[in-house]
């Protein structure tokens, strides 16, 4: 799999502090995970079978998106964040990103839960808002650079296409050979189903809360030309 490690921020111009925000906030709820163990973890996640019936309130979908599995999940999920995350928050605004980070990633859960309604395993993390962010990125700056570590130390730039558009079709190839989805979701491993349901939310959401003028720069990164009004 490759692993970006840094993108082309040429055509930002604030700086991203709701990105920041998140990344903080998510690496402090994880040191309050640490030291809370599992009866922290079966407080504040969201398990299908318990949400269902009723027996956990509304909140848990927003509370299970700030925790983590292990130091690998948050620090990929976070390195994810922080690449793509700022260009994106800096198209569609600070406020909108927020409504559209909270939105991507409740999605997900949903669509997790659902996907797996007699399961007892808790949903947790932010992959599935994240995936909503690369769904973002993909649509406004699908011809951005995107640096990715080969082997450490080495590295080498590619289009941001072809970085995520990879990464996207592995986890539609996951989550629908559902034999080795339902072992892995049984063993609390991936939850490919929320990574789809946070990328299709994002695509959603991008053409609602972006930029008029983000539409033109998209279509020019493609290569295409905007027809002009006929008068």
């Amino acid at each position: 799999m490759l692993l970006p490690i840094g993108d082309d921020n040429s055509q930002r111009v604030s700086y991203p502090i709701v990105t920041t925000i998140i990344i903080v906030l998510n690496i402090f709820v994880f040191l309050l995970e640490l030291s809370g163990g599992n009866a922290f973890v079966q407080k504040y996640s969201l398990i299908p079978a318990d949400f269902l019936a009723g027996r956990q309130p509304i909140a848990s979908l927003f509370t299970s998106m700030f925790l983590h599995g292990g130091v690998a999940h948050i620090v990929g999920n976070m390195l994810y964040l922080y690449v793509f995350g700022d260009n994106v928050e800096d198209n569609l605004g600070k406020f909108k990103f927020i409504l559209f980070y909270l939105g991507c990633g409740i999605v997900a859960m949903l669509a997790e839960t659902y996907a797996m309604p007699d399961s007892h395993v808790p949903n947790i993390g932010a992959s599935g808002a994240i995936a909503g962010v690369l769904a973002a990125y993909l649509i406004l700056f699908p011809r951005n650079r995107v640096r990715v570590l080969i082997l450490f130390p080495f590295s080498m730039t590619m289009s941001a296409w072809f970085v995520l558009g990879l990464w996207i079709i592995t986890q539609l190839i996951s989550g629908w050979t559902s034999q080795y989805y339902h072992a892995a979701a049984a063993q609390g491993g991936i939850a490919y189903m929320a990574h789809i349901g946070g990328f299709v939310c994002g695509i959603v959401l991008t053409f609602l809360f972006r930029r008029p003028e983000a539409k033109h720069g998209a279509m020019h990164r493609l290569g295409m030309t905007p027809r002009r009004p006929d008068y």
